[in-house]
């Protein structure tokens, strides 16, 4: 047998005692249940039923299959609730990446507000900057810091990454504030490790970008642990304001260049296109929105970039 659904027509005909009003049923014509039932007769290699003018009756091998036809229309209808349940309510296991700097100081905490309004969801949070692939690595949502998110997934923006030029008061008084991009060829500059053009930091000015040469003594792979380098006063470092918001805010850092420095990467939540999304998805980007947004807290008293 090749199609199910002929026992299911198999099981509507038996349950409206004809031919003829089971096709009245199902919206179709008798044509339709007949050839069906045939199909179904010859797959099977039995007769299903003994026809007379006016009545139709089981045949033995009819009766058996019968019993085993309405089992299977059960669990057809239970596989259909639980589906319906699953895009009704907000429910099940979502598997989440994110990028460790932001998954540590946003995600994290943002997530535990989550689950506690959505109880029935279990978060399985993957926080690392290793680039997974979301099929092969079977996540639900992949939260991304690009530029350039990936074309074949759906990409949500959530909200703009401004990145900050920054080093402490301390090591601004001993070596001057740079008044320009140029003027950072003469400080000494620590690294992101893992970001493209390095050598190199670009900023916008009034007559267009600018690609700076910049040198120092660290390059580190991580920005949480360029942030703490910072706070040590070894240098400046351009690091995204998710990183060091509140640090600029109490005053431990301090930003210069700001109006240099254009938005050119967002944080995107990526998810599989589907024409049903499961709803856990959706209500869990809607929370990010909710709870970050255009306007991120951790932005809140940045001097505005241009």
């Amino acid at each position: 047998m090749q199609d199910l659904n002929l026992l299911v027509v198999f099981a509507r005909v038996v349950e409206a005692g004809s031919f003829s009003e089971a096709a009245r049923r199902m919206g179709v014509s008798r044509t339709v249940v007949s050839k069906a039932i045939a199909k179904l007769e010859q797959d099977l290699c039995a007769r299903l039923f003994l026809r007379s003018t006016r009545h139709i009756s089981l045949t033995e091998p009819g009766a058996a299959i019968l019993e085993h036809a309405n089992r299977m229309l059960v669990e057809a209808e239970q596989i259909e609730r639980v589906a319906a349940s699953l895009y009704a309510e907000p429910r099940g296991v979502l598997k989440v990446s994110v990028p460790n700097s932001f998954g540590v100081h946003h995600l994290t905490p943002i997530i535990s507000c989550f689950v506690n309004q959505y109880p029935k969801i279990k978060v399985d949070l993957t926080i690392s900057d290793r680039w997974v692939d979301l099929v092969k690595d079977g996540y639900d949502v992949i939260v991304r810091v690009t530029n350039e998110p990936d074309l074949d997934l759906v990409a949500r923006k959530i909200a703009p990454v401004r990145r900050v030029l920054c080093a402490t008061p301390q090591y601004f008084k001993q070596w001057g504030v740079p008044e320009s991009p140029r003027d950072l060829e003469k400080h000494n500059c620590l690294d992101c490790g893992f970001a493209s053009g390095q050598g190199y930091w670009h900023f916008t000015g009034p007559e267009g970008g600018i690609d700076v040469p910049v040198s120092g003594n660290l390059r580190i792979n991580n920005n949480d642990a360029l942030a703490q380098a910072v706070f040590y006063g070894l240098g400046i470092a351009l690091l995204p304001a998710y990183t060091v918001g509140m640090d600029l805010k109490k005053g431990r850092i301090q930003s210069v260049l700001s109006e240099y420095l254009s938005i050119d990467r967002y944080i995107y939540a990526c998810y599989l296109p589907s024409k049903y999304l499961p709803i856990k998805i959706r209500v869990f980007i809607d929370f990010l929105l909710e709870n970050i947004g255009s306007n991120p807290y951790w932005d809140d008293g940045l001097p505005e970039s241009e």
